[in-house]
């Protein structure tokens, strides 16, 4: 039976799933077979594994800093928000349909069982795993029917580190109000308080720290910086609504500028963390109210709600805007997943698959119209796929979770991706299943293909040329990190200076008695 241990924290952002990263990668290091869980995420950035099923991205680059490869059971339900009452429900990484807040509610009890199932997987196969909460575990209102945050804590016999994001002020008050709402047996589960996004003078902290100490009765295990040159990849869209992070730079001192509309169901922005590490990309997140400028690329992102969201962009202006550039010429337009379902002539959805508005036009730029069906299955698959552009024809591979199918209504229109392979199976005759092109429009259902260091530079290199500047040579591609992988991102370097951060920071030797001296088995 593996060790164990949970990170929760005092609401939602303060950095649980980067904290269990961290984790993750330092356990490796020392040697232990190590593996994050969660029970339920709620989250519009997902993955597909390598066997065709669908888990929170979190999750995922989990369990690559655990140098595992992702799987369901690190996940077993992941929640995709479709409105503010209502998500798409997926167990064991397959959809069961939308359910209402209430619905969900009702549901979860039965949960627990595959939970447990999923949880014993990888309790047979690790040394340690790394637990995930939620939110928080004081919303009171949730706790009857609680599946991921202490109910969590004690099926499992897992001890229980919380976190608190001091960024945000007010974390003094945030953690003692926390355990002040939590039962006896709850607090006693917490073992250790870890601060976390700290902005200044640690000396002057030490008086706060002494004092919650002393109020909670639970050791200050660490306060970790607040860091801006370590590349995450992001949970939950409301990261864009601030820097993500990352250090920005402004177009001017770039060679190319890249706009991405931030819808208000994007998914999967992950997508755009390669694009944004080249040196010669400025790359912003345009949302509500914001204008989009005269940039070289506009990017229409993956969304939940297809529909809903272009009629986001209908009533915001956005699409007018959108297609007025695309039509002259002087920017290119590339849409992915949802963003290129909206590109097409048509959008029909009479059985409410994604949407309840039914059908709609597109935006028009792809002579193609999209249909869902509710008796296709969701396309959940890493994919292998030929691209066929004028700057571009070779090799990608990425992975699709979509649902609907776009069908070509002009022969003009290019199937630019076909996909030859889908989760290890051969595929005959894809039909156009990856994408299209059409002039300076581009739109496919492949997640992650800007990872592909031969397009991404393509890609990017057409467009230097239709601005009337040369290309970048190999050797003058330089990106965030110099020892790049397949991602333009050294993402193994990344982990190693997560994990160095939280070490420097965080008294291990703590970690560690928490970890094994306070776990226990459940039987025994």
């Amino acid at each position: 039976m593996a060790k164990r241990i949970m990170v929760q924290g005092t609401g939602s952002g303060v950095g649980k799933s980067v904290i269990v990263a961290a984790l993750c990668r330092i356990l490796t290091q020392e040697g232990y077979n190590a593996a994050p869980f969660k029970s339920q995420n709620m989250s519009l950035n997902s993955y597909a594994t390598a066997d065709g099923l669908e888990i929170g991205r979190a999750q995922a680059f989990q369990a690559f800093a655990a140098r595992k490869e992702p799987t369901v059971e690190m996940n077993p339900i992941l929640l995709k928000p479709t409105s503010d009452t209502g998500a798409q429900v997926i167990v064991r990484g397959k959809p069961i349909g939308n359910m209402t807040a209430k619905e969900y509610h009702d549901y979860k009890p039965r949960a627990l069982n595959l939970i447990e199932d999923c949880f014993d997987k990888l309790d047979r196969e690790n040394d340690v795993v790394v637990i995930e909460g939620a939110g928080s575990p004081a919303e009171v209102n949730l706790r009857e029917n609680d599946i991921v945050n202490m109910s969590i804590a004690k099926l499992l016999n897992a001890p229980v580190v919380l976190v608190g994001d001091i960024d945000k002020g007010g974390v003094f008050a945030w953690v003692v109000g926390t355990l002040e709402l939590l039962d006896e047996e709850e607090r006693e589960l917490v073992k250790a308080i870890l601060i976390n996004k700290f902005r200044g003078d640690i000396d002057i902290l030490k008086p706060g720290l002494e004092f919650l100490e002393k109020r909670v009765n639970k050791p200050v295990i660490g306060v970790i910086p607040y860091f801006q040159d370590i590349w995450i990849q992001e949970e939950d869209s409301v990261s864009l609504s601030v820097a993500k992070g990352k250090t920005t730079v402004t177009s001017e001192e770039k060679a190319i500028t890249i706009e991405v509309v931030q819808l208000p169901h994007i998914a999967n922005f992950t997508d755009f963390d390669a694009l944004e590490a080249e040196d010669d990309v400025s790359l912003r997140y345009v949302g509500s109210g914001e204008k989009l400028s005269e940039p070289d690329v506009i990017i229409i992102p993956g969304s939940k709600n297809t529909i809903g969201d272009l009629s986001y962009l209908e009533n915001s202006g956005y699409a007018s805007q959108i297609v007025d550039k695309a039509r002259s010429g002087k920017c290119e337009v590339f849409g992915i997943c949802g963003g290129y379902q909206m590109l097409c002539g048509y959008i029909t959805d009479p059985e409410g698959v994604e949407s309840k508005l039914g059908a709609t036009e597109g935006l028009g730029l792809l002579p193609a119209t999209t249909v869902f069906e509710s008796h296709a299955r969701k396309m959940t698959n890493q994919v292998r796929a030929m691209a066929d552009l004028p700057f571009y024809r070779g090799e990608i591979s990425g992975y699709e979770i979509h649902m609907g199918r776009t069908y070509f209504s002009d022969g003009k229109i290019k199937n630019a991706f076909r996909i030859f392979e889908r989760s290890g199976e051969k595929v005959i005759g894809d039909g156009g299943g990856g994408g299209a092109a059409y002039g300076n429009v581009i739109g496919t259902y492949i997640h992650g293909i800007f990872d592909n260091d031969a397009f991404r530079r393509a890609f990017l290199d057409h467009v230097r040329v239709r601005k009337g500047m040369l290309p970048l040579r190999a050797d003058e591609t330089k990106t965030k990190s110099e020892d790049k992988n397949k991602s333009g991102i050294d993402w193994d370097a990344e982990y190693n200076k997560l994990a160095d951060v939280v070490r420097s920071n965080v008294d291990m030797d703590k970690i560690y008695d928490i970890i094994f001296f306070s776990s226990s088995e459940r039987y025994g």
